[in-house]
């Protein structure tokens, strides 16, 4: 018999996980199901005939792939295990998963988020999370299931401020998938990736008043709804004397996790905590230069366009865009540029929008 699992490799996304793999045998198989070492067991996953494998196996008549997209917490134990039956016998086969979070630092970080969380916002407790994410807030707050993957590493701010409180609670509020689990940094999103601590909505946090020694809201305000109510939330769950650590795009193009409302200038992020907490001397970081704006402006025009247009484009210099942009907006490379890039690049948008009448609804 031989038996190899493919997938996963990757932490989930969109929180889903993609287990996959091929099973060459000598007797029929029966059935092949996913196990984790809490026990708990799949259905039977589909079955696929492999002939490009059963030609490499002739002496192994019955070959056969499986694929299915589960929940992402049955990658969170550690392992994922294949239960396959094969002429009416049963046997195991497991692999270890190296982006797993350790389940007993999560059992232990979870004791202490359970007091902080509010009696009627408390939500649900799984072996991995406290799901706080009701149905009613995901479509209130418009949160939809897309595959693409918010993971960013801490900049020299974020990881002083969290060595600052070694024995407190740090909330990281949209902390995307972490590779590294601290015990002290309690992982609130809206995707249950390993590293998530708390499912839930930034405009209404399940912590009580007064919970968190630092609060960090890293490239997260522009991706909701109501950034003014979610920034009330956090300054009202950081102590007394604790610090918030916010930082937003201002000149950046278009990104979605799944959405992206709001670019903001300094100004406008200082507005969202103004009142409410001490406001310091605002900062641009290496990490939010001019120049990555530049890069990320030039490169996805660049690959948006044609071939031909795009071999012109790149041979332009900084000083053809130096004058009017009336000028250029003729030029081939202006006027081959998708509607979609044009979007995500766009200087400006505009909207046209129609009032309802009398008892029709919008």
């Amino acid at each position: 018999m031989l038996f190899c699992l493919d997938q996963p490799v990757h932490q989930p996304a969109a929180g889903l996980v993609v287990v996959a793999g091929w099973i060459a045998a000598n007797a029929p198989i029966d059935h092949i199901k996913v196990v984790t070492p809490s026990g708990r067991v799949s259905p039977p996953l589909p079955l696929a005939a492999r002939p490009d494998l059963a030609r490499s196996h002739p002496d192994l008549p019955h070959v056969h792939g499986f694929s299915a997209r589960l929940d992402a917490s049955w990658a969170a134990e550690g392992e994922i295990g294949i239960l396959h039956s094969t002429g009416g016998a049963e046997q195991k086969f497991t692999r270890p998963l190296p982006f797993a979070v350790d389940m007993a630092a999560k059992a232990a970080k979870l004791q202490r988020i359970a007091p902080l969380l509010r009696p009627d916002r408390a939500g649900r407790l799984t072996a991995h999370h406290f799901d706080c994410l009701t149905p009613e807030l995901r479509a209130a707050t418009g949160i939809i299931d897309v595959d693409v993957v918010s993971s960013h590493p801490y900049d020299g701010i974020a990881l002083e401020l969290i060595a600052r409180h070694p024995n407190g609670l740090v909330l990281d509020a949209g902390a995307g998938r972490r590779a590294d689990y601290l015990p002290n940094v309690v992982n609130f999103e809206i995707v249950p990736y390993p590293s998530t601590d708390v499912l839930g909505v930034g405009e209404e946090l399940p912590f009580a008043d007064n919970s968190f020694d630092a609060v960090l809201s890293l490239s997260v305000l522009e991706h909701v709804r109501d950034p003014f109510t979610c920034a009330r939330e956090l300054a009202r769950v950081l102590k007394p004397g604790g610090t918030l650590y916010a930082s937003v795009p201002f000149l950046q193009p278009y990104h979605g996790y799944p959405h992206h409302y709001y670019n903001m200038t300094h100004q406008g992020l200082a507005n969202l905590f103004a009142g409410r907490l001490e406001l310091q001397q605002p900062q641009v970081l290496d990490s939010g230069h001019p120049l990555w704006t530049l890069g990320w402006f030039l490169r996805s025009y660049t690959a948006a366009l044609p071939a031909a247009e795009r071999k012109k484009f790149e041979a332009m210099t900084v000083a053809e865009f130096l004058g009017s942009p009336e000028a250029l907006l003729t030029r081939d490379f202006a006027t081959a540029l998708p509607a979609q890039a044009r979007l995500e690049l766009a200087s400006a948008t505009t909207l046209l929008a129609v009032k309802p009448r009398e008892g029709a609804s919008p």
